[in-house]
């Protein structure tokens, strides 16, 4: 039985791709709703006091949200066929490592981090090659330890040129474990967590959620006095370059994904026993633009700061999706249950959004968890109508292979594109597409374009990167 959601692949693959998009794109010449919002054009200069909300503040969160939801499908599943919850654990730990591997040694690889020069590229192109032994899951037939010996050689020539290209004899060790990329460093940390925080509470969601309200009043009190054993606890690390506790919130977003992908994964199930359920393509279509609404919204008022009027079209708009969908079984019953869930957080995090100042991503808010994890659920419900009700695969393909090989996505363009752009001499040309708005989305736009055809091919093919 294929328990595949293609709705979830897409909103990963909507996740890594706006994320390549949002980094490709021209600095200085968009609009400011085109970047962070706390890093505005045309200086883009980090403000910690500036609160609202773009498209490119989602989507980290759309990440995270998905790699809560894909918990039931790859851990779950592995529950099912009787995998007992010590190894489980010890996989989550070891996935974590690998993680952490895969930030450090990317970011040490960067042509950015190296110069620049051809140098810098061939070892660029050099790293996404050798990143195919350690994270792929080779094709031919062999034994489990010898995977396992070709993936740690692979890691230790990784680690080895890593240390001499550019470090031969003032080599800090401390100092260069901090050079990694934040954001697989945040996947690395949440990930161990959420996965030991659902493989112990798999049959109960009340636990789980009652584990997240314990969390919820340790970070409240360790910000209220700094002090406190909470502030201890929330300070405590063995090694900062490999835990982080800070980057525990954003198990806020995590933990209701893999609510989530458990209410996907039975729906599934269910319809694959029982397919025959029908469901309104009306109640499809309306359902599809409220969500939609929501996200578009929400997106607009918080960065526009109409506060007010963000309220009263969220109530409206939550009444009428809840309306569509209160009936009925099948998908409209799938979409009913994440409608609801999504519902609860955003108006959680509307309820949160004057708290801390309103809300801001960077120092993360309560108000920024809450509100784009229900906008997560929100282009889930979209998604699922799009992808799994009117299976419209071949305009969504790009989005769902992507997903399926997110890491790949996510360097292609500074491990492969940018060093072969460099070495055929074309990397100085880009300076064209700085000329004008429309031109500096432009170049996003292909950038993100040659990366999506690098994921594809290689996910079409199968090599598939996995930690």
């Amino acid at each position: 039985m294929n328990n595949r959601a293609l709705s979830l692949d897409a909103l990963r693959g909507y996740a890594i791709l706006t994320m390549v998009l949002s980094a490709t794109i021209v600095y200085g010449i968009l609009p400011g709703w085109m970047y962070h919002a706390q890093v505005p054009p045309p200086d883009h200069v980090f403000n910690p006091c500036l609160p609202g909300l773009t498209w490119v503040d989602m989507v980290f969160p759309s990440f995270l949200f998905a790699m809560g939801a894909a918990l039931p499908f790859s851990v779950g599943k592995r529950m099912r066929k009787g995998a007992s919850k010590l190894s489980l654990a010890l996989n989550a730990l070891w996935r974590g490592v690998k993680l952490t591997f895969f930030a450090i040694l990317i970011q040490h690889f960067y042509p950015y981090m190296t110069g620049g020069d051809l140098h810098s590229q061939l070892l660029a192109v050099f790293c996404f090659a050798l990143l195919f032994p350690m994270y792929m899951r080779l094709p031919c037939e062999m034994p489990g330890w010898m995977r396992t010996a070709i993936q740690l050689a692979a890691m230790a020539v990784g680690a080895t040129v890593m240390l001499c290209m550019s470090y031969p004899t003032d080599y800090d060790l401390n100092l260069h474990l901090h050079t990694s990329n934040i954001i697989i460093l945040i996947l690395a940390n949440v990930s161990v967590f959420a996965t030991l925080l659902f493989i112990f509470t798999a049959n109960s969601r009340t636990v789980r959620l009652s584990i997240l309200a314990i969390l919820f009043g340790i970070i409240l009190s360790a910000d209220a006095d700094s002090g406190s054993w909470a502030a201890w606890l929330m300070g405590a690390t063995p090694a900062s370059w490999l835990y982080v506790p800070a980057y525990l919130k954003y198990l806020f977003i995590v933990i209701p994904g893999s609510i989530a992908g458990e209410i996907l994964l039975a729906h599934t199930e269910k319809m694959q026993a029982a397919p025959c359920v029908a469901t309104p393509r009306s109640k499809a279509w309306a359902i599809a633009a409220i969500a939609i609404a929501i996200v578009v919204v929400n997106l607009v008022c918080l960065y526009a700061r109409w506060l007010n009027l963000n309220l009263a079209l969220n109530a409206a708009l939550l009444i009428a999706g809840y309306a569509t969908v209160c009936r009925g079984e099948g998908f409209c019953a799938l979409w009913r249950e994440l409608f609801i869930a999504g519902a609860v957080m955003m108006l959680l995090g509307l309820a949160f959004e004057p708290f801390e100042d309103g809300i801001k991503k960077d120092p993360v808010t309560f108000g920024y968890l809450f509100t784009t994890g229900g906008m997560s659920f929100m282009t889930l419900i979209f998604l699922s109508v799009v992808c799994d009700y009117f299976k419209c695969h071949r305009s969504t393909a790009f989005l769902v292979m992507s997903g399926q090989n997110p890491m790949v996505a996510y360097v292609a363009c500074d491990l492969l594109i940018y060093p072969i752009l460099g070495m055929c001499g074309l990397m100085q040309h880009l300076g064209f597409f700085a000329t004008s708005p429309w031109l500096g989305f432009l170049q996003g736009v292909l950038l993100t374009s040659l990366a999506v055809l690098v994921t594809m091919f290689f996910t079409r093919i199968k090599w598939v990167w996995r930690t």
